[in-house]
């Protein structure tokens, strides 16, 4: 519609510059908007405003002139001037209810479009460290990352999901060590208890517990394994529950092969295989929660020598010392001139002792990125703040500026009926992404965890969130769509079995027939189902140009909301003492099933699913 204005506007303008009511002028932008007032009619123009030096006239006097000179058209009711030169378009009746038609052909293609210009983009989110369970934050990062992904690619965007894996460095083998240790400790357990290995692991379990519980450390002689674990391995251990039950799983498999083993060779064994189970881990949950990538990146491969003898990230610190971007210190140490590139100090690279940064993996990988695509974005928690003016500065050097964005998240606060749960990083503590899913399903965790904008904190109350009520945002939607999906199940005389077999496509087809006449919806409720549904494409677009898909879990609870009101307000389907007229019938449920297919495709856009009953 904005394109129709256009045309009709430039029509005429041309109309009243050949008649000489204006002076003759380039127009570059009609500025066509849509109101937020309906009032002042579905569509406005500003080109009056915008043009009034270029034409050396009032903007009021450049309005009426075009207004008088506007072509007469079917889609159009009427046009009027307002203000210091707004020119309103109201549509008729029929145009306005075309947007029913077009959602309901449309369907899952509906509000596309291309503002992405096929802009070749890859969004990496999530990209947890491989030594333990997800969390809840990292579940934050899923939902939001991979929602941002459907709605960039519906708006035009080539996308490419990746999960950069935390896989080299001293965390690693901090997690080898974790699991040797507890699997000695299990044997000891085992050999002083002549008990089995799910016996020991209860009671390591238990004396891990008991520690948890002892704060103030008054009874040391209930966790005497978890002080031993502590004292050996002190920061540099892992000490959640899940490093036993990995320890006891390496028992079960290998009986006490490793228990005289060399310590090294152990570490590393369960190190591989611990990190492999880890990996599985997170790919199930998110596939479990509709997140799949289309590339998981290893930091180890950054380090390893291909055919040219020499790795990324040797190849990456010759290109930036090439371009004079590195520097040698007295002691060794190699540094990166980052400050050249707005950040607040150089960044080492290579410590003296010839040990690379972590920063040096970033570098080599974001240069492999920029080979892949065009542009780049990364998802960070908010911690990470202080990171962002070295990589930025790193993908500058290396010839992409302004091709690199880092949008921060704020953190997750858990709620049970609105009191805090209390989580302990250092005690291993916590309620996985995983044990979340488990608890309140994968829609419902999806849609709180991208209802607010990514610089928003989120308490997510873990009961508020199970309730299955209209007070209860996700509840209250998916009940919108499966409300439709009874109405017209009905009105086709099919059961929700059938239902199911035919699809709603099918179901809407046999209740509704053809030819729908959208010009008999005049309810002002009807008219605003349709307004909604008219703004989606304009929404999506927003939505990914500013990285925002929490916006559509608002318009889902609006568009619920005025769907609930006109049902309210309009007979449907004619009942006992309640006839009414079958075209019109044909035609509010031709309105309901496009608000369906609408909503469909809007939860389908944030990962949740539309129920066809509840």
């Amino acid at each position: 519609m904005p394109e129709k204005i256009e045309e009709l506007v430039r029509a005429a303008l041309a109309a009243a510059i050949e008649a000489g009511e204006i002076p003759a002028f380039e127009l570059d932008d009609c500025g066509i908007e849509r109101p937020a007032d309906t009032s002042h009619g579905e569509w406005t123009s500003t080109m009056a405003m915008k043009s009034a030096k270029l034409a050396h006239c009032a903007p009021r006097k450049i309005a009426d002139a075009i207004c008088a000179h506007m072509p007469a058209d079917e889609v159009i009711d009427s046009v009027e001037v307002a203000g210091p030169g707004f020119i309103n378009f109201y549509l008729s009746v029929a145009a306005k209810n075309s947007v029913f038609a077009e959602a309901r052909e449309q369907g899952m293609d509906f509000a596309k479009s291309n503002v992405g210009g096929g802009l070749k983009t890859q969004i990496e989110f999530v990209s947890a460290n491989p030594v333990g369970p997800m969390h809840v934050g990292h579940g934050r990062w899923a939902a939001l990352g991979d929602s941002m992904c459907r709605v960039m690619e519906h708006a035009g965007y080539d996308i490419e999901r990746e999960f950069w894996i935390n896989d080299h460095g001293n965390q690693m083998n901090t997690f080898g060590n974790s699991i040797s240790k507890r699997y000695m400790q299990l044997a000891d357990i085992m050999a002083k208890q002549g008990c089995d290995i799910d016996a020991a692991r209860d009671f390591l379990a238990q004396d891990r517990d008991n520690y948890v519980q002892d704060e103030l450390d008054e009874r040391p002689d209930s966790h005497p394994y978890m002080d031993e674990f502590t004292a050996d391995l002190g920061k540099d251990s892992y000490g959640g529950t899940y490093i036993i039950d990995e320890a006891a799983a390496f028992w079960k498999s290998d009986g006490d092969k490793w228990v005289d083993a060399d310590p090294q060779e152990r570490m590393l064994s369960f190190r591989e295989r611990g990190y492999q189970k880890m990996l599985k881990d997170m790919r199930d949950t998110c596939h479990d929660v509709r997140c799949d990538f289309d590339v998981w990146m290893s930091e180890r491969t950054m380090y390893q020598k291909d055919w040219t003898g020499t790795s990324p990230v040797e190849r990456a610190y010759a290109k930036l010392d090439e371009m004079g971007y590195l520097y040698t210190t007295d002691d060794g140490a190699l540094w990166f001139k980052s400050t050249a590139f707005g950040d607040d100090k150089d960044r080492v690279i290579k410590k003296s002792n010839g040990d690379y940064t972590y920063f040096s993996s970033d570098i080599a990988y974001h240069w492999n990125k920029f080979q892949r695509v065009d542009h780049v974005i990364d998802i960070w928690g908010a911690d990470h703040h202080g990171y962002i003016a070295r990589v930025k500065a790193v993908c500058d050097a290396l010839g992409y500026p302004g091709q690199f964005e880092v949008p921060l998240g704020q953190f997750v606060n858990l709620l049970r009926s609105g009191k805090p749960v209390r989580m302990s990083k250092r005690k291993g503590t916590m309620i996985t992404f995983r044990e979340l899913i488990d608890e309140v399903g994968a829609d419902a965790t999806r849609y709180t965890l991208v209802s607010r904008s990514s610089n928003q904190t989120i308490d997510f109350d873990i009961d508020a969130v199970k309730e299955k009520s209209q007070s209860n945002p996700v509840y209250y939607v998916q009940y919108a769509h499966a409300r439709i999906c009874s109405i017209l199940r009905k009105a086709a005389g099919v059961t929700p079995e059938q239902a199911e077999l035919m699809g709603m496509e099918a179901v809407a087809v046999k209740a509704i027939g053809s030819d729908v006449d959208y010009g008999l919806l005049t309810d002002p409720t009807e008219l605003a189902l349709a307004r909604k549904l008219s703004e989606l494409e304009d929404l999506i677009a927003g939505c990914a140009r500013d990285r925002a898909p929490f916006r559509l879990t608002h318009y889902l609870e609006e568009l619920a909301g005025l769907f609930h009101s006109f049902y309210a307000a309009c007979q449907v389907l004619p009942s006992e003492g309640r006839p009414i007229a079958p075209e019109l019938t044909r035609a509010r449920l031709a309105a309901c099933d496009a608000v369906r297919s609408v909503l469909q495709l809007v939860l389908s856009l944030i990962g949740v699913s539309a129920p066809m009953q509840m």
